[in-house]
């Protein structure tokens, strides 16, 4: 007797975001990859937030059963997440995206913990990818140990959320 996957099905809704996140992943390096134009990284950088947005809204749903208050807490994240992205494509914003996505990947990460539909481990990860969110990366730092390795540092800048974190007293 073989089961069959309905749009209702929990199966395919797992399935269906995870096809919209690899497609967002895809959009997003394609976005890095074509940075030298700047007309069409603004195009493929909309897209990707287009995408994100749609797999928020997955996400949601797919974790509304396990637990309605935080899954909707996390969507309002990510959201906010999202507008601080698109708003940062035409303005400078004072206030870092990462600052709602750290928590996000966070209760995300709990969400597929507490779920009995998708593998802990998955959890792990996505905790671990909400706190690396959250520590971000010391640009003058990253600068300096790539100019000691000789990496031409002229054309990329990794991103920065020195405003998204506390930053420990220096020795």
């Amino acid at each position: 007797m073989t089961k069959q996957i309905t749009e209702s099905s929990p199966c395919f809704r797992a399935r269906m975001t995870g096809a919209v996140y690899l497609l967002y992943f895809l959009t997003a390096v394609s976005a890095a990859l074509v940075g030298g134009w700047p007309r069409l990284s603004l195009a493929v950088n909309l897209i990707a937030a287009a995408l994100y947005v749609i797999v928020t809204l997955l996400f949601y749903a797919m974790f509304k059963p396990v637990s309605r208050g935080l899954s909707l807490i996390a969507a309002l994240l990510s959201l906010a997440g999202c507008a601080m992205t698109v708003l940062g494509l035409f303005h400078p914003s004072p206030l870092n995206p990462l600052v709602f996505f750290g928590p996000y990947c966070l209760l995300i990460g709990y969400l597929i913990m507490r779920s009995f539909f998708l593998p802990r481990i998955l959890g792990v990860l996505m905790k671990f990818a909400g706190l690396g969110w959250l520590m971000g990366v010391n640009t003058q730092r990253w600068k300096e140990q790539a100019s000691a390795a000789g990496v031409s540092i002229r054309k990329w800048n990794p991103p920065s959320t020195a405003d998204a974190r506390i930053t420990p007293p220096q020795r």
